[in-house]
């Protein structure tokens, strides 16, 4: 699994960018269902945050969490990552059977 960070027009500060890697390390049990996942951080009045999750079957879903705080926006788009993934997991489980 390929993981890109990404700032626009802010300066992500590096103890956010470990507290993202750190976060993603939580969906290692599907990082060989993932081809790649792109966070992206952007400023505004609040803290708008993306991902797009690239799955190996061609299908992409794109996630974005709008909150004030950073810290608290990354737990938030971590843990709809983290929902997102483990649905479509049980998705390609339930194909297969």
């Amino acid at each position: 699994m390929k993981l890109e960070i990404k700032a626009i027009h802010y300066e992500l500060p590096e103890d956010y960018q470990e507290l993202i890697e750190k976060k993603i390390q939580k969906i290692e049990f599907a990082s060989d269902l993932i081809v790649s996942l792109v966070c992206t951080v952007s400023r505004g009045k609040d803290y708008s945050l993306e991902a797009d999750i690239h799955f190996r079957w061609g299908s992409v879903h794109h996630i974005t969490v709008n909150n004030f705080d950073l810290r608290a926006g990354i737990e938030a788009l971590s843990e709809k990552v983290g929902a997102k993934v483990l649905k479509e997991k049980e998705k390609i489980k339930d194909r297969t059977k």
